[in-house]
């Protein structure tokens, strides 16, 4: 993949991921561009991904998976479960955003975690569904496994097909979630 090939394709996923404004992709673009790409077509894929997106928005269903999955985790949140969306961007970034958001709050109110992260976030947008991290707070494994068992079976009752083996080393797959995250209109704002 060309340096160009992979600026249109982190493009595509900024404004596909329903994270990011188009303001903020232009920001992020800053980072990624090279000196030998042209810039000015890259900021017009930028208007373009964002217009495109908005446009299938309104043919999505009223309620999206995206909109359930946000429902789980604020449910998973009042529940004492630190649960995190696009937590960084690797699995390491998501445990060190969950310790952020931990020691942010007094102690008891967490027993355990779940996230998922921007290359989960990029998996999905692709097709390729969702994966979940998750764990306890503590050192004890059942604990985990508990943690693991209230995310899956929220999830579950959701209506999301799950697949996890019940272990602590395998995370929580939706593999036929439809990514279709919707930011509010008034962040479409094309200059």
């Amino acid at each position: 993949m060309t340096d160009e090939e992979y600026a249109l394709d982190s493009i595509r996923k900024w404004a596909w991921s329903g994270f990011y404004t188009i303001d903020e992709a232009r920001e992020l673009l800053e980072e990624i561009v090279e000196p030998d790409d042209d810039v000015e077509a890259l900021r017009a894929a930028i208007d373009a991904s964002f217009a495109e997106k908005l446009a299938a928005e309104a043919t999505w269903p009223a309620e999206t998976d995206c909109d359930r999955l946000d429902a789980v985790f604020e449910a998973l949140h009042d529940d004492g479960i630190c649960a995190l969306q696009h937590a960084g961007y690797t699995i390491a970034d998501g445990h060190d955003d969950v310790g952020e958001v931990v020691a942010e709050e007094p102690e008891g109110t967490y027993r355990g975690y779940c996230f998922f992260h921007g290359q989960d976030v990029e998996a999905a947008i692709d097709g390729d569904g969702l994966e979940i991290a998750f764990g306890a707070l503590g050192d004890d494994p059942a604990a985990g496994l508990a943690v693991g068992e209230a995310v899956s079976a929220a999830l579950r009752a959701a209506g999301f097909a799950v697949e996890w083996d019940g272990s602590a080393g395998q995370r929580i797959a939706l593999p036929a979630i439809v990514w279709q995250r919707r930011i509010p209109t008034e962040e479409y704002d094309a200059e």
